[in-house]
Parts: structure tokens; C-alpha cells; sequence
């Protein structure tokens, strides 16, 4: 996966983030690719919400205000794909 969205153009970094871990709603400046590798991590803009699992990947566009949190007990492994 990490292949596949430096072919798209992002800059790829690795993430694991353990049980409980939330992040308040934000945005960025730039677009943004979410991808799970292990783990289920809910994305949340406006009143839709996403739990995505391994494999899946979530595109969101420059200033789109979001939130996540991870959902379970497993450690999320994420990659943050970020188009600058």
C-alpha cells in the first residue's frame, strides 16, 4: 500500500497507534491519505463516519475538518500519506 501512494504522489510515513487514542477534530493545510494496514481506525467528517481495517484507505482533501479515533483494543498500524 505504501507503494501504491507514493506512486500517487504522497510522502508516506508509519504510525501505530494503541487503544484510546483519539484525535480532536483538525484539518490540513494539504491533501491527505489515510491507509490501515492492521487495526480499525474511525474517520469522521461531519456527521459521516468510516471505520477502516486493514487495507482500506481514505482520501481527504486539503482543509477538510476531521476526526479519528482508533476503535477496539488492537493497535492501529497506519500510513499518513501527505501531497504536499
Amino acid at each position: 500500500m505504501m507503494g501504491l501512494m507514493e506512486a500517487e504522489g504522497y510522502e508516506v510515513a508509519v504510525y501505530a497507534y494503541r487503544e484510546g487514542t483519539a484525535f480532536s477534530p483538525h484539518e490540513h493545510p494539504h491533501a491527505k491519505c489515510d491507509g490501515v494496514l492492521e487495526g480499525v481506525l474511525r474517520i469522521t467528517v461531519g456527521s459521516e463516519s468510516w471505520d477502516l481495517g486493514a487495507g482500506d484507505r481514505l482520501y481527504l482533501p486539503a482543509g477538510t475538518r476531521h476526526s479519528a479515533t482508533v476503535v477496539g483494543a488492537k493497535t492501529v498500524v497506519s500510513l499518513d500519506g501527505t501531497r504536499w
